[in-house]
Order: structure tokens, then C-alpha cells, then sequence
């Protein structure tokens, strides 16, 4: 029997809604962060409304970390038309955005994509948007891989958000792009009301990190082994 690969623990949070007061800073944490795990991974919407200067106040806190940082833009990083911008000081500050590609650490493959809105189960909207993911898996050649997202792809981790929102917090199409392929734990954000645990229609664990949901760790950010 082939060996069984180490245990590999990341770190992962979403929402951090950096503003540009610095009225919440998060050096702190991410010092204490590199200390417990080997990657730390941000699950989008890292600035309040996309603004650089937010940007540059999560870059300064950043550089704290001696881990690699992992992440996507949410969509409050588009929200002032200047994510390119948002996306160049953050990775000045040697953070891996990830948009359709994917990261390797120890053996890991970290895969990551925004995601899209649309609905669950029965209630989807069309398929669209799934082939920058789909692509993306299909190049990965690990044993073990984390996908990294913003919205969420299994209604289970939204659930405690009003239905009426249900649509624009994620899609099953993600969950079933997800299924087709070996993956080890998803991460995302988006749904501060949301739970912190579901699964994908085949199993794949999934978990909501967004900063504002309770976790089993009574930190902000989960702690996952993969």
C-alpha cells in the first residue's frame, strides 16, 4: 500500500471588509495564523468596496505573514471598477489571486475562482460561468486539491440567510462542476449569516469562512487538514 501523504493544515477566511480608516486591522492575527497552519487561504470580498487605499491597508497587514497567502477577489473588490488595481497591490505584497488557476503547496493544489450567483437545486438559473473552474481542475494533477471560492456551491453552508437572497449568495452549478473532479475540502465566503459546514451531492466537505461565521476553532478562521 503507497504511503498516506502528511497531514496538511490551512488556514482560511473570508469577508474581511478591510477599510481604508484602518479601524480593523488584522496583522495580529495573520501573525498568529503563521504559527498554526502552512497556507493561509482568503475567501474574497478582502476590501470594503474595492477601493486601492483598502487595498494597500490589507497589503501592510499582510506582509506579517510567514506563510503563503492564497485567495480570490469577492465581489466587493469590483465594486469600484478598480479590482486590477485592488489585485496589483496585493500581490506587490506576494499574495497568490487566484482567477482559474491554481497554487501548489506541499502537494496541495489550491485551485481558485470567484464563482457566480444563480441558485440552488431545482431553483438554478442557467448553466454559465463553470468552464473557468472546470478548466482549472483539469489540470491538476495532485493527489489532493482545494478549491477556493467566494460564493458558495451547496446550499447547505447559506442556510440561516433569508431565502429571499438565496440566489445571489452562490449556485449548485458550482457543486456539480466541483463533483466531477477529486477534492480534498472547498472553501468560501460571501454568506456572513450562512453555517460553517456542508457537503457537495458526492461528499466533497465544504465550508463557509467567511469572518462572521461561528467556527470550530472560536477563532475568525477555520482551520482545515487536508
Amino acid at each position: 500500500m503507497p504511503a498516506k501523504p502528511d497531514m496538511f493544515t490551512f488556514a482560511a477566511i473570508g469577508d474581511l471588509h478591510v477599510k481604508e480608516d484602518r479601524t480593523s486591522l488584522f496583522r495580529d492575527l495573520f501573525a498568529e495564523i503563521s504559527t498554526k497552519a502552512e497556507v493561509l487561504v482568503l475567501c474574497g470580498d478582502l476590501t470594503d468596496v474595492g477601493k486601492p487605499r483598502e487595498a494597500e491597508v490589507l497589503a501592510e497587514d499582510l506582509r506579517v505573514c510567514s506563510i503563503p497567502v492564497i485567495g480570490v477577489l469577492g465581489n466587493h473588490d469590483y465594486e469600484s471598477g478598480q479590482a486590477e488595481d485592488v489585485e496589483k497591490i496585493l500581490k506587490a505584497a506576494g499574495m497568490h489571486l487566484l482567477n482559474g488557476q491554481s497554487y501548489e503547496a506541499n502537494g496541495v493544489a489550491f485551485v481558485g475562482v470567484k464563482g457566480f450567483i444563480g441558485g440552488f437545486g431545482r431553483r438554478m438559473l442557467a448553466s454559465f460561468g463553470e468552464m473557468r473552474l472546470e478548466n482549472a481542475m483539469r489540470a491538476v494533477r495532485n493527489e489532493r486539491a482545494v478549491v477556493v471560492l467566494h460564493y458558495a456551491p451547496v446550499v447547505d453552508t447559506v442556510e440561516g440567510e433569508p431565502l429571499e437572497i438565496f440566489p445571489f449568495l452562490g449556485s449548485s452549478r458550482l457543486g456539480e462542476t466541483i463533483d466531477r473532479f477529486k477534492v480534498s475540502a472547498v472553501v468560501h465566503g460571501h454568506a456572513h449569516h450562512g453555517r460553517y459546514q456542508g457537503r457537495t451531492s458526492r461528499g466533497a466537505p465544504v465550508y463557509n469562512v467567511a469572518l462572521q461565521v461561528e467556527k470550530p476553532s472560536s477563532r475568525p478562521y477555520a482551520l482545515i487538514k487536508v
